[in-house]
């Protein structure tokens, strides 16, 4: 990375950053909005992403199912496990009449999609809105979405930055040539110690037991979700 993108990105996020845990904080129907624009524009670009490799994914569907889960998770319509029958029915169905490519090719890369991106973009919103029954404690709701975003971006940028300096031994170079296990094991570690100080900050609504379980899950679930989006790309 240059200097010139390495300056532009760090620009961009002082400005996004704000803007971003000021919508997690409210909630709501700006929360809403927010996951819908993330999780929609994340399957445009896998689609596009997996295009190149002649899977071609069901991109009105994939959309379609994606904006459906993240509503059902926020207005609790209908039962997960029956919401991803209907889907994972009206794929296969709909992929008869479709005669483009290898149809399995076609089925898995739509799943994965809409599974990695959807149930994971909903996840967000079901945690934002957890605290829902009571508006004393619905901020809480919001303190837990910053301080995920904050773990996972102090874990990334000291897995970055401390595997670029002490880097030695590589991670999982089939998959991404550049991760170290020194930059594994800082990112864990940094995601700890993120918990650990935000606790008396703001989450003293939580006990140690549940600071220490998000801080462990981000730092290994955290990176292994940036392995698995390496794996992807290739």
């Amino acid at each position: 990375m240059t200097l010139n993108n390495r300056i532009t990105r760090i620009l961009v996020s002082a400005l996004a950053i704000p803007i971003i845990l000021g919508i997690a904080y409210l909630g709501k129907i700006p929360f809403l909005i927010f996951s819908l624009v993330i999780g929609t524009a994340s399957y445009y670009e896998f689609s596009s992403m997996v295009k190149s490799k002649d899977h071609q994914t069901n991109k009105f569907l994939g959309l379609l199912f994606i904006t459906i889960l993240i509503l059902n998770a926020y207005f609790n319509i209908i039962e997960m496990g029956m919401l991803f029958l209907i889907i994972v029915l009206t794929l296969m169905l709909y992929e008869l009449f479709r005669n483009r490519s290898s149809a399995i090719n076609n089925l898995g890369s739509t799943l994965i999609g809409i599974v990695y991106i959807g149930l994971f973009t909903s996840a967000l919103v079901k945690v934002r809105e957890f605290y829902s029954d009571s508006d004393l404690l619905y901020s809480q709701g919001g303190l837990i979405i910053i301080s995920v975003l904050l773990t996972i971006w102090v874990c990334d940028s000291a897995a970055y930055f401390l595997g670029s300096a002490f880097g030695k031994h590589k991670l999982f170079p089939r998959v991404s040539p550049n991760k170290s296990w020194e930059g594994a094991v800082a990112g864990f570690v940094f995601s700890i110690i993120t918990m650990v100080v935000l606790k008396p900050l703001i989450l003293d609504f939580l006990n140690w037991n549940e600071i220490l379980i998000i801080g462990f899950l981000i730092g290994i679930f955290g990176q292994i979700g940036d392995l698995i989006e390496s794996l992807l790309k290739r």
